[in-house]
């Protein structure tokens, strides 16, 4: 059988009873932190505990074992054992976050061997939970590494989620692959800094000038949630930016616009430098501003199209006045539209204005734009 055990955020502290009955019975024991970080503290503790004489006696064979992370993906050595063995995988955090056991669970069931999964307490949502904003208001989520290219993707994420009126959260790289087969000898995992995350999104920003990020942007930052240092600061990218963020794993959230409650939640239950304001006022949506140039310019041409169609007839034929009564139609539905924040309806009522514009002018050879 296989068992995949979620430890939790709090190592120990949040190891269920059950989970731990469930480890001392088992045959195999495999121990990964490339999912979130795992304290040596941790690996020796339960070394301590299962072989208390007390307990169980293992034998070599049966020590926990750390696994990397290509040994998890391949699967095969784990799901030939688990056909005849009783196998766990202890994972950081609850197990299923991570896509990589969802594809083992499934081929565990396809060749028919029973799996159990334990779930346990999130590092994602209780991040959101401490940052005292409401979960249903996060869009989608993304990572930051610490290639610069991965900003882009962070940066269109946070754009189209405000876009929406939704809080991004922005995970960070972790790595602890030093490609160490034990725990033997001491090793530091990296963990990227807000501050790095922080500068990536001020750069990216020079050449998207979509969100409009400045110094006065509001975030929050979570950093070791699930520890005894845990931290959540709220303030602004100026201000953040100003701190020395010492360990990990962090991640920040970029709000969009905050409930009244969320800036309560925001001033009581985070480390608050700076009071909130809503980011979403600075946005710029490609769609406002395209509609910004495109309403004005047909206005434009409309007219001049006016122009030189009375210069060149005398008067206007039912046909020719029919047309452009209609892109003036059109024209005054996508104002309306507009203001009223019906950002699609006006879209669909320019282009039907331009189309109009455009028949009179690819037939009678005029330019008014």
């Amino acid at each position: 059988m296989l068992y995949v055990i979620g430890i939790g955020i709090s190592e120990f502290d949040s190891l269920s009873i059950s989970s731990l009955e469930i480890i001392k019975n088992c045959d195999v024991i495999y121990l990964e932190r490339f999912t979130g970080f795992i304290s040596d503290e941790f690996y020796q503790k339960l070394k301590e505990i299962l072989n208390n004489p007390g307990i169980r006696s293992f034998s070599t064979d049966h020590e926990v074992k750390f696994v990397k992370r290509w040994y998890i993906e391949d699967g095969r050595d784990i799901l030939r054992k688990a056909r005849s063995l009783d196998v766990c995988i202890l994972v950081y955090g609850d197990p299923l976050v991570a896509t990589t056991y969802n594809e083992l669970l499934v081929r565990a069931k396809r060749q028919e061997i029973d799996v159990r999964t334990i779930h346990s307490s999130s590092g994602i949502l209780s991040l959101i939970g401490d940052s005292g904003l409401q979960p249903y208001k996060f869009g989608k989520m993304v990572t930051m590494m610490n290639d610069p290219m991965s900003s882009i993707t962070v940066y269109n994420t946070i754009y189209e989620n405000m876009c929406n009126g939704l809080h991004t959260l922005v995970l960070t790289e972790y790595n602890n692959d030093d490609g160490k087969t034990d725990f033997n000898s001491s090793s530091v995992p990296f963990f990227l800094s807000p501050k790095r995350v922080i500068e990536l999104l001020l750069e990216r920003e020079k050449e998207m000038q979509l969100i409009n990020l400045s110094s006065t942007t509001y975030a929050i930052v979570a950093s070791e949630i699930g520890s005894k240092n845990s931290m959540i600061t709220s303030g602004t990218l100026g201000t953040l930016l100003k701190l020395d963020y010492q360990k990990g794993p962090n991640s920040v959230i970029i709000p969009a616009a905050l409930h009244f409650t969320e800036e309560d939640s925001i001033q009581f239950l985070t480390r608050m430098l700076d009071p909130p304001n809503d980011n979403s006022k600075q946005l710029s949506r490609v769609a406002n501003r395209m509609l910004d140039k495109y309403i004005p310019n047909a206005k434009i041409a409309l007219s001049n199209l006016n122009s030189m169609i009375k210069s060149e007839m005398s008067e206007l034929t039912k046909d020719y006045r029919l047309v452009l009564d209609n892109a003036e139609n059109y024209l005054s539905d996508a104002q309306t539209f507009y203001d009223q924040g019906k950002i699609e309806l006006a879209i669909l009522s320019i282009g039907y204005a331009e189309g109009l514009i455009d028949s009179i002018r690819f037939q009678k050879n005029m330019n008014p734009w």
